[in-house]
């Protein structure tokens, strides 16, 4: 569920009227921030707390005495004396003083090695107006630090100098890598101004803060995703999780459809065919993955003769045979993940999409979409919202914050994700993996959401736990880190 500013206010507010301590909430805040921290860097290092005047700076305190108690050291910034702090956050400096031996230092040491994350507490929801003077010079070394020592940036609830409900960055507002938001996800945070200034997105949920599902638009958690997903029997075996057939790859472009076939694969299908036509069908059946099946078609239209419980068709399959591709878009009687050169045979001939009455899962990238529906000026989320109000489809509109839109249901955004999923291949896996999901029965906006959860956690892991880089990553690594990202998402990681 995302909430506007006023609304979070209006819940803390009725939660204290029914006897809930602020400060037990700031405790529960406090620990939530610090698991996030540790699962992005499970080894310790040095983390740096940027104080404010208010209780954003108590639950950065708080995240860094448990973080103390991991090994990590400490180093505190303040903006304000410390007389002029919130009691609150007052009494936790003080005991990370006592306990820990942390001193708030008014310069950050020159040097510093291993990971350094630093944790925004300067400015909470309640901020209005431009950061000034202390407060602008803090959100400005901690840009610096970013850019330039590589520190690892943590806006607590939301960053500094952003407006949580419209999303608008001020003129001095920090650029976080990862964004906590605390209790509930907070509007501003999915704005379009505001991705590059939030970052990758987590939410930790406050046992004592509830409230009705709000059935306009929700952030995707592995909480939910779970449910979804349950533990395999004992006594499974492959005809329970579906056969997926691969529509994909074309002389220059093979590449997609290994990467579409092996993902399917490791997404948990059954079985996967690949179809080739003889053009490609020597190359492709000693290419793939020795657990895919590649079979030789002569025409494209022989998929309706099939087998199949639902097909991954598009990418790279070039233009050649788009007449082929739509009849299969608008009449195979299986669900179908669309992508890539689908969608674009589909640009003249949208009407294909009205006529379709079997399930579709469309998973452009912006510029796919601009062809097949220009944006116009719109918002992504209105963007989406716009499309399938005219075509009945799910659409998961691929980018740094992930959409997912289908008809009369809530939007669903993707948190997880890095700036190195921006290479190719990257939209040939998902296509491989949602197919995987829908031909084990899920519906398409329950497929959409698994497959974008589960890629942009992938692509984390590879980067986090596996010693990579955004620059680093690409599209096979993202495959071969699934097993892990399922972990994640059973074990309830953010």
């Amino acid at each position: 569920m995302i909430l506007t500013v006023s609304q979070m206010k209006e819940l803390e507010r009725e939660a204290f009227e029914h006897g809930v301590e602020p400060a037990t909430l700031m405790e529960e805040a406090g620990e939530g921030i610090a698991r996030v921290v540790e699962q992005f860097f499970p080894l310790p290092g040095i983390a740096v707390a940027y104080c404010g005047k208010g209780n954003n700076a108590g639950d950065a305190l708080v995240a860094a005495r448990f973080l103390a108690k991991e090994g990590w050291k400490i180093v505190i910034r303040l903006t304000f004396p410390k007389n002029e702090m919130a009691l609150l956050s007052q009494a936790h400096l003080q005991e990370l003083e006592k306990h820990y031996g942390v001193t708030a230092l008014e310069v950050m040491p020159k040097e510093s090695s291993g990971t350094l994350v630093l944790l925004d507490g300067l400015l909470g929801i309640g901020a209005s107006g431009d950061p000034r003077d202390s407060l602008k010079e803090a959100i400005q070394e901690i840009n610096f630090l970013r850019r330039h020592q590589s520190a690892f940036v943590v806006g607590i609830d939301l960053p500094s100098g952003l407006d949580g409900t419209t999303g608008k960055p001020s003129q001095y507002c920090v650029e976080a890598d990862l964004t906590v938001s605390i209790g509930y996800a907070k509007a501003g945070l999915i704005a379009d101004t505001a991705t590059n200034f939030v970052g990758r997105l987590a939410v930790v949920p406050l046992s004592k803060l509830k409230r009705s599902q709000d059935q306009s638009s929700s952030l995707i958690h592995s909480e939910t995703l779970k449910q979804l997903l349950p533990t395999r029997s004992f006594d499974v075996h492959k005809g329970l999780f579906g056969h997926v057939g691969i529509l994909a790859g074309s002389p220059g472009f093979l590449g997609a459809a290994r990467l579409a076939s092996a993902a399917a694969l490791h997404a948990g299908a059954g079985l996967v065919t690949l179809y080739a036509l003889p053009e490609t069908y020597e190359m492709l059946a000693v290419s793939v993955s020795p657990e895919v099946m590649v079979k030789p078609i002569k025409d494209y239209l022989e998929l309706f003769e099939e087998p199949l419980d639902a097909l991954g068709i598009g990418p790279g399959l070039g233009s050649k045979y788009s007449q082929e591709i739509l009849e299969i878009i608008e009449k195979l009687p299986i669900p179908a993940v669309v992508d890539a050169d689908a969608l674009n045979a589909l640009v003249q001939e949208k009407s294909r999409l009205l006529e379709c009455h079997y399930p579709r899962l469309l998973t452009p990238h912006p510029g796919e979409m601009e062809r097949l529906f220009p944006a116009e000026g719109r918002s992504r989320s209105l963007w989406a919202k716009d499309f399938v109000d005219q075509y009945r489809v799910t659409l998961l509109l691929k980018g740094a914050r992930t959409v997912i839109a289908k008809n009369a249901q809530p939007l669903l955004y993707n948190t997880t994700g890095n700036p190195g999923m921006g290479s190719g291949g990257m939209g040939d896996v998902l296509t491989g993996v949602t197919s995987a999901f829908l031909a084990s029965g899920h519906s398409c906006p329950n497929a959409a959401q698994l497959g974008a959860w589960l890629c942009g956690r992938s692509a984390e892991i590879a980067v986090y736990d596996s010693g990579g880089s955004p620059e680093s990553l690409v599209a096979s690594d993202v495959i071969t880190h699934l097993g892990m990202a399922f972990h994640s998402m059973r074990v309830g990681e953010f």
